[in-house]
């Protein structure tokens, strides 16, 4: 875009508070705040810095959201820039992104608590206070019964879950509730959202004052509770305003900008004392300049945008997400956003930059802090040296679960720069086999023929890590060369924690940052399997429930103790009676039909 398209656009714009977004294609450049959206997409016609001029130069269009407030414009913009990651802001590495409400895009819509909505779902938020989220969820399933069971669970069942029993749900998968009279509860329950409080509030009150005459006291304080915090919920957008007396939690904060790298150092006291420490890294927001050496500069010194002040109003928005506030935050230099000081004094933070005395040699300390340089604080860099690759700032997982050869599945799961991207796991149900090394090469196969046939919308990893040894990484490699997808993979085996390369087997101390990481990702690999193994094992049909007396429940005992059909075929009358919920003459039917 050029000036004079940003200014036509700019026209367009409303003049409240809101968020809005460069882009081109379907990747966002920049996301940004504004109290005035119009005036503030308008200065980027005469943009100062380098940096500012490539993306504006880059992007093809302009999108924006109105909010109602400048708090929500605040935590609307940290939750965009953690869940796109556009490489003109600042992010955070290890932070959070604000939970947002959403019913889904269902014609039985159900309510969550989610940081990433599904595609077509009505959200409300972002909010800082989970935990008065979900208060808040629970007590509008409690009054109007909405069902938060996934789609999955919702479909072909015959009868009510637990949550019908409770009260919680009105199930509409059994035909309990018709269709129209729960769309109505929906209804009901986003009017609250949309700010009309007394749809929640005045039945919770109505029902505190009857439990209050009924003498049970203490469902009755159970319910002022809720309404105390349904009441607060749309305060200032959706935060209620706290207020405390002294500093009896402090953090202590100071960045520094080195290169394409910012670090935070954060100090944590309580009561006087120090309890904790902890460093963060962000990516700088990239200008797009190449360098002498081929690759991209990520900070320009001359853009305000990679000052230690910029990268604290960064860090503060996206740290908070889903943190406790704490009374007071000391900090190295006043943050360049001050939109971001009076939302954390609007919280009930007290914000201090000390200049003498004991805060001050905290704050001193913090700086020494995010100063130093340590391997340790890049496992990925440590990775990637290890290895002899570029920095593989996206790994990808692979494991395999099964019982006997039956209910076969694999999970795909996804490292970014050292934390889980949960948006990114994936899975999938195998050929029915018990051939560990062949279920891997099909695992591996179908991930790679999703990539290289463009089927998949995940960026391709730098690194792969098979759960398993030198045969399942044999495996694995063939899979990639059938594909024609040329990536990096290497393998973890269990007994030894020896990490097997193409070249051979390596030992790394246990103290190894890069082999820490590649332990994350194997365990949370295997984990992702198992859940989805035990899924699919109590969901498939066996001869087991042609069996008189063996229901669901009992099934799914039969086959966790015994592993299999096949054992379950050969245990004694008295093993199956071992089993809970197993008699003598079940036993018995179960031991002459098999």
């Amino acid at each position: 875009m050029d000036a004079d398209a940003v200014r036509v656009r700019a026209t367009d714009l409303p003049t409240e508070p809101g968020v809005y977004q460069f882009r081109t294609g379907e990747t966002t450049l920049y996301v940004g705040k504004a109290v005035d959206l119009r005036d503030r997409v308008r200065s980027y016609a005469d943009p100062r810095s380098g940096r500012i001029r490539g993306m504006v130069k880059r992007a093809s269009r302009i999108e924006f959201a109105v909010t109602d407030t400048e708090t929500q414009a605040l935590l609307l913009e940290a939750n965009l820039i953690k869940r796109l990651q556009p490489r003109y802001n600042v992010r955070l590495k290890d932070d959070k992104s604000y939970p947002l409400v959403a019913f889904t895009d269902h014609p039985v819509p159900r309510i969550e608590v989610t940081r990433d909505p599904d595609a077509g779902a009505v959200a409300y938020g972002p909010f800082t206070d989970k935990g008065r989220v979900e208060t808040v969820v629970k007590a509008i399933r409690d009054e109007y019964g909405l069902r938060g069971c996934s789609d999955h669970t919702y479909a072909d069942r015959d009868r009510p879950c637990l949550d019908y029993e409770m009260g919680i749900c009105t199930a509409p998968c059994t035909g309990e509730i018709d269709p129209e009279a729960y769309a109505e509860d929906v209804t009901a329950a986003r009017r609250f959202f949309d700010g009309e409080t007394g749809v929640l509030a005045d039945p919770l009150r109505r029902r505190m004052e009857a439990a209050a005459e009924r003498a049970e006291f203490e469902r009755a304080a159970n319910l002022r509770d809720r309404i105390q915090a349904v009441e607060a919920f749309h305060g200032d957008g959706g935060e209620a305003v706290s207020s405390r007396s002294d500093d009896r939690t402090v953090d202590v904060l100071a960045a520094a900008v080195e290169g394409d790298v910012a670090r935070v150092a954060r100090l944590h006291s309580e009561r006087g004392q120090l309890v904790d420490r902890s460093r963060h890294r962000l990516d700088a927001p990239t200008v797009g300049a190449a360098r002498d050496d081929g690759k991209t500069s990520l900070a320009d010194p001359d853009d305000a945008a990679s000052t230690p002040a910029a990268v604290l109003s960064a860090f503060l928005t996206q740290y908070y997400a889903e943190r406790a506030f704490p009374d007071a935050v000391l900090l190295a230099e006043r943050p360049a956003d001050p939109d971001v000081v009076d939302w954390l004094e609007a919280e009930g933070v007290a914000v201090r930059v000390p200049g003498a005395g004991r805060e001050a040699k905290l704050v001193e300390l913090a700086l020494k802090n995010a100063r130093k340089r340590d391997r340790r604080d890049d496992p990925v860099g440590a990775l990637g040296d290890r290895l002899d690759l570029d920095r593989p700032a996206r790994v990808e997982g692979f494991d395999v679960s099964h019982a006997s050869g039956t209910a076969v599945v694999g999970s795909n799961v996804c490292f970014v720069d050292g934390s889980a991207e949960t948006g990114a796991y994936r899975r999938k149900k195998l050929t029915e086999r018990n051939d560990d090394y062949a279920n891997m090469r099909e695992l591996v196969r179908w991930r790679a023929a999703r990539a290289t046939e463009g089927r998949d919308d995940r960026p391709d990893p730098d690194l792969l890590l098979i759960d398993g040894g030198d045969g399942q990484l044999g495996a694995a490699r063939d899979a990639l060369v059938a594909a024609g997808w040329d990536v990096p993979v290497v393998a973890l085996a269990k007994a030894e924690e020896l990490v097997v390369t193409p070249d051979g087997p390596r030992r790394w101390p246990d103290d190894d940052p890069a082999l820490h990481l590649l332990q994350r990702v194997r365990d949370e690999a295997h984990r992702f399997a198992v859940q989805y193994h035990q899924r699919v094992r109590d969901e498939v049909k066996t001869v087991l429930d042609d069996v008189p007396g063996v229901g669901p429940a009992t099934r799914t005992r039969l086959l966790r103790r015994f592993g299999s059909v096949e054992n379950v075929r050969r245990a004694s009358i008295d093993d199956l009676c071992d089993v809970d919920g197993v008699g003598e003459t079940t036993a018995e039917r179960l031991h002459s039909r098999l």
